[in-house]
């Protein structure tokens, strides 16, 4: 039991690093490539990829029931949850789009408040939402003639959104498939978000823009082998084996490796007012899963007591 504890600390450290990298490869290949059929490309690769290989490894696939749960999961973590923040990097940066997504345990804490109504926030909690709110709006505030434009305003909703998917289906995903393989809950989840990512790829997608380069071959296998196969692998093992207050904790790290990669490789936008912001956010976020930790730890006390 510690060593599978190990282990999962060791995914999730994975994931910290590989999915912080992994908002400027997309940001490369939707800039340059229809962005629903680059992910539906990515998805559709690395899900049967990675179901071959356990296959390959003796694992049995699983029953239909579960498999439906996997398509619902895929559906929102990857159809809506990436693929649409890959809608919207087209015309937001790299470095925004992961800000915004380290909202993700204040969503979580939101939805276990829905999902559990006995749980109420505590006075840490309600300061930290009120900063990572604070610092979200500091870090538009340098954006603030881009909000003129139509399309950047309904990109920013969009990745508001796709955050909030992202965060129900790790929701689902730790009730729902409890005692079940995480690495072929992984595999069958990106194969069904990439099914499903085909009908929006038809519909919104330009193909006469279709353009391949040794950057979109580039980001594309990167995308579908070290953020897809190997970190998605990772979350799920970690979500399996740890509590999704602490996955969640992936969250600080990515932001700041995204906006640096950003500023260094795609010269987006870097100041210290920006960097201020993303401290203040991520000093919210952080404060949300504290307070949180600390009421069940306080909880935990008063049922020994």
């Amino acid at each position: 039991m510690k060593n599978k504890k190990t282990i999962a600390y060791l995914a999730l450290a994975a994931v910290c690093i590989l999915w912080g990298t992994t908002y400027l490869a997309l940001r490369v290949g939707v800039t340059q490539f229809p962005p629903f059929l680059f992910s539906f490309i990515r998805f559709i690769l690395a899900g049967p990829i990675l179901i071959v290989i356990l296959l390959l490894m003796g694992k049995k696939f699983p029953a239909r029931k579960l498999i439906f749960k996997q398509a619902i999961g895929g559906f929102l973590m990857c159809t809506l949850g990436i693929g649409i923040v890959g809608w919207a990097e087209v015309r937001v940066s790299s470095g925004v789009a992961a800000i915004i997504c380290s909202m993700m345990p204040i969503w979580t804490f939101f939805i276990n408040l829905v999902a559990n109504r006995e749980e109420k926030p505590t006075p840490v909690i309600l300061i930290g939402l009120a900063t990572g709110i604070t610092g979200v709006i500091l870090i538009f505030s340098e954006y603030l003639a881009e909000f003129y434009k139509p399309q950047y305003l309904g990109s920013i909703i969009a990745i508001f959104i796709a955050n909030l998917s992202w965060a129900i289906g790790t929701f689902w995903t730790k009730k729902k498939n409890s005692g079940t393989d995480p690495f072929m809950n992984a595999g069958l989840q990106m194969l069904f978000g990439g099914i499903f990512l085909l009908p929006l790829s038809l519909a919104f997608d330009d193909y006469s823009s279709i353009r391949w380069s040794s950057e979109i071959v580039f980001a594309l296998s990167y995308l579908t082998l070290i953020g897809s196969v190997a970190a998605y692998a990772c979350y799920f093992y970690a979500v399996g084996n740890l509590p999704i207050t602490i996955v969640s904790l992936y969250a600080y790290i990515n932001p700041v490796i995204a906006v640096i990669l950003g500023w260094l490789v795609l010269q987006e936008k870097l100041n210290i007012k920006i960097a201020e912001a993303i401290l203040l956010t991520l000093l919210g976020v952080y404060l949300v899963n504290k307070g949180y930790q600390l009421k069940k730890l306080w909880q935990g006390q008063l049922l020994k007591s």
